[in-house]
């Protein structure tokens, strides 16, 4: 981050000093909440959570190179003191951000779903037009956000970050802390639907972002998606919207998918076109793949330059459509990270597009477990998701898990044939020991649900497991 003295830290975040010797000593390392994290001349931040309590690791880490630590309560070491450490994360990264050298432009990105792939895509987009900060993962929260704002130096062109919201007001809270000029709104979909009500809710909570901008800002809108179109409305800054609606100034035509489910289109622009080979998964990564385009630009690339940087772009983030094929030919799609019934449906279609042509079909398995923070919508939510994994013809349907995975279970059965296309198990282990007793190589695994339910364990066994071949898979 940007060197500041533990006096200048305490003035910004209104905190005071205690057991500093020298309070001109500069904070020069990263900020960080995991005191394992802490590199010499950094600042720890110790954040009470539900398990451990930072305080308790403050001493351990100076003692490994922190230069002080920000704190609730003074904790015999170096610290800056103030009323609410998560507050002063805030404060500090928007002092950081303000110092940041004229020119330096911040990227602001939320939707109900696939904000982290998006994230990632501009971040590997715009890294082409000079130093780019742009972290993997979904650091989108009160904490996760300022930390990577607070990574931003004087050297930095580009800051994106990723903005998430459980609520009325999270957005609005965080553009506060990191003032954006380019806002990108993906899609209002499901998630957190038993947070915010209704769409309508969820939509207006994702609209801060563009209310946010400046004047000489720029909102970039999914074209496709009435409720983001409409935040048009909201803004004073100039509106580029994307998608594959004609009236789209970034768009894509003639999309197809290969084998494997990776999409290829023409990428259409105001500047030109060109054609674009993805290598990620899904025919819904076209869509974040046009918000990316459309932000670089903005900036000033070119669309065959454009075209040619999603063509190299991977996927930076653990357990978000990745795909691994195993030495006997199971191919493994881990995307355990999290799920709404936007992207569960958004996988599914992809784990159909994998599963080949009727000449040369391979058997598909969807392991599906809770989507949660669905409210009174939950059953039925789960229940279509069901019924959709049968009307792809997915060969089999594995549900883990309560109540939730039941009526899963249930809508994939009462579609079908009843008994053949779902089973419902209780637990991951036990998903594990069936999958392991009845893949055969050629088959595509899917395993998706909410983050709570620790699916990534399925993959990572049916992975660790097939390492050889002779796992004792079926054949």
């Amino acid at each position: 981050m940007i060197a500041l003295t533990l006096a200048e830290v305490a003035t910004a975040v209104g905190g005071t000093l205690h057991d500093v010797p020298d309070p001109q000593v500069r904070i020069t390392g990263p900020v960080v909440v995991d005191s394992r994290q802490v590199r010499p001349g950094g600042l720890f931040a110790a954040v009470a959570g539900e398990r451990a309590d930072g305080h308790d690791f403050a001493a351990g880490a100076v003692k490994d190179g922190a230069a002080a630590v920000l704190a609730s309560r003074p904790v015999g070491v170096p610290a800056v003191v103030v009323d609410d450490v998560v507050a002063a994360l805030g404060l500090l990264a928007r002092t950081v951000v303000d110092r940041l050298r004229d020119g330096t432009a911040v990227v602001g990105l939320t939707g109900s779903s696939g904000k982290t792939s998006t994230k990632d895509l501009i971040g590997q987009l715009l890294e082409r037009l000079g130093p780019t900060v742009c972290p993997a993962g979904n650091l989108n929260n009160e904490i996760g956000m300022p930390l990577t704002a607070l990574r931003a130096d004087e050297e930095t062109r580009h800051l994106v970050l990723e903005m998430g919201a459980r609520g009325k007001g999270h957005i609005a809270y965080l553009t506060g802390i990191t003032p954006p000029r380019v806002g990108v709104v993906l899609n209002v979909g499901t998630a957190h639907l038993g947070e915010f009500g209704s769409r309508a809710g969820i939509a207006e909570a994702k609209g801060e972002l563009v209310e946010a901008l400046p004047a000489d800002g720029v909102a970039v809108l999914n074209a496709d998606d009435p409720l983001v179109r409409a935040m048009a409305a909201r803004t004073k800054a100039r509106v580029v919207f994307f998608g594959e609606a004609s009236e789209a100034h970034i768009r894509a035509a003639d999309v197809r998918l290969d084998a494997l489910g990776r999409a290829s289109f023409t990428l259409i622009t105001p500047a030109g076109s060109a054609p674009v080979v993805l290598r990620l998964y899904g025919e819904h990564h076209v869509s974040n793949a046009l918000a990316a385009a459309a932000v670089a630009v903005e900036f000033g690339m070119s669309a065959d330059d454009t075209a040619a940087a999603l063509g190299e772009a991977g996927a930076l983030s653990r357990w978000r459509m990745e795909v691994v094929e195993r030495a006997d030919g199971v191919t493994v799609v881990n995307d355990a990270y999290n799920a709404n019934p936007d992207s569960v449906r958004a996988a599914l279609r992809a784990l159909a597009a994998m599963a080949g042509t009727e000449q040369q079909r391979r058997r598909t398995w969807a392991v599906l477990g809770e989507m949660r923070e669905l409210g009174e919508d939950s059953l039925a939510e789960h229940d279509a998701i069901g019924r959709l994994a049968v009307r792809l013809n997915i060969t089999k349907v594995v549900a883990v898990g309560g109540r939730e995975a039941a009526w899963l279970d249930m809508g994939a059965k009462n579609e079908g044939s009843w008994g053949e296309e779902s089973v419902l198990v209780s637990d991951a282990d036990a998903a594990i020991d069936l999958l392991r007793d009845q893949v055969r190589p050629g088959d595509v695994v899917l395993v998706k649900a909410s983050r709570a339910a620790g699916l990534e364990r399925v993959a990572e066994a049916l992975l660790a497991g097939g390492a050889d071949g002779t796992n004792g898979v079926a054949r």
